[in-house]
């Protein structure tokens, strides 16, 4: 178990759309639902309110009961076609992507892509030491996790944290229904007007949503007032374009086609890649003070005499290895126009690339934290 007084270790409107993927183990009470989750609602009627209810839903005609009956069924019929909506997917050139809110995310959702998102936390950790998180919290009480994905940080930190409340919210059911009693899962789209409580969560986390998002200022400011004065929000990005400082990734190396090509499809979405370069000047821009950057470097492989870079680059070498197809797919042929066969083809050319360690390119990655002023503070 990890110490937890040192960070966090380990080895306009719309409808809410708010849907459990899981079901928590052991089983939690509606009452300590309620406590435990920080945008729970008091929804218990009393049996005279249920019937009054009821009366109204009625058709006032000849036969109540069938018609009570049949609005029953209807309300039943509604609220599975809704879940249907939310739960199912779309398949494309062999690929899984999620149905809810289609195209808004960029890459599948399948299994191969989903093992490739729990290297890329593996990657994460090995980066900052098994800390799941960076900003200076000791115990957080309920958090957020934007983008959570397969949900294994959310899971992670429920594990640590187990008198907090974690919630993860993505477009894709693809969470495990064996989660920590404290870990929530929701299924949902952030880039529509947030529905969670103002001031109501200690940290705001967001990994990995580059090619996801069209208006970062106004995802910060959402985060800003979701998040407790003293909170803090915190966002790890990376690069999708591989750089060397001794320039064996030359402007025609194929890491770099890769890395132009897709940042420039990505503003052609209008939901850019690079977004990595400009986290720290937004959230300063949001209002967040005390905000700090790291950056580091994840190698394309092997080639790095550093063994700690050496050991992160054949993690990245491996996860870019089996994910570059799923990377470049639907960006490529919904966007570029490409086939599926000369998408391979690219990928092949990749996966040739990160075999060379004569070439010491290397992504960069970024994690960057601010903290929501306290009441009695003025930010600028």
């Amino acid at each position: 178990m990890a110490d937890t007084n040192n960070l966090a270790e380990l080895g306009g409107d719309h409808p809410s759309v708010h849907l459990s993927t899981a079901e928590p183990a052991p089983a939690v009470s509606s009452a300590d639902a309620a406590l435990m989750d920080p945008d729970a609602e008091d929804e218990e009627l009393t049996s005279e309110e249920e019937e009054e209810e009821e009366a109204e839903e009625e058709h006032h005609d000849n036969d109540n009961d069938r018609d009570s009956a049949y609005g029953e069924s209807l309300q039943a019929s509604d609220m599975a076609s809704i879940t249907s909506e939310i739960t199912k997917h779309r398949y494309e050139n062999g690929r899984r992507y999620h149905a809810y809110r289609d195209g808004a995310y960029w890459a599948p959702n399948d299994e191969v892509h989903n093992e490739q998102q729990d290297m890329a936390h593996h990657l994460w950790l090995l980066t900052f030491d098994d800390k799941l998180y960076l900003s200076p919290i000791a115990t957080p009480q309920n958090v957020l996790d934007i983008g959570t994905g397969t949900g294994i940080w959310a899971i992670d930190m429920a594990d640590i944290f187990p008198a907090a409340t974690i919630k993860g919210v993505d477009l894709s059911p693809i969470q495990p229904s064996w989660i920590p009693p404290n870990c929530i899962f929701e299924i949902d789209d952030v880039t529509l007007p947030w529905t969670f409580h103002e001031e109501s969560y200690d940290l705001v986390h967001i990994r990995e949503m580059f090619g996801s998002i069209g208006d970062w200022d106004e995802l910060f400011l959402q985060a800003y007032q979701t998040l407790k004065p003293g909170g803090y929000l915190e966002c790890a990005e990376h690069s999708v374009t591989p750089v060397s400082d001794d320039g064996t990734v030359g402007p025609d190396h194929v890491f770099t086609r890769y890395g132009v090509t897709m940042n420039e499809l990505a503003r052609r979405r209008g939901k850019e890649f690079d977004v990595w370069v400009t986290l720290e000047e937004r959230m300063k821009k949001a209002g967040f003070v005390d905000v700090v950057a790291i950056r580091k470097k994840w190698p394309m492989n092997g080639w790095s005499s550093d063994q700690k870079e050496k050991e992160l680059g054949r993690w990245n070498q491996l996860r870019v290895s089996q994910g570059i197809e799923g990377f470049a797919m639907r960006m490529l042929t919904t966007v570029g126009g490409w086939t599926p066969a000369q998408v391979q083809i690219f990928a092949a050319q990749i996966r040739a690339a990160l075999r060379d360690r004569s070439v010491h390119g290397y992504l960069d990655v970024i994690v960057v934290y601010g903290r929501k002023p306290e009441s009695y503070e003025k930010s600028y």
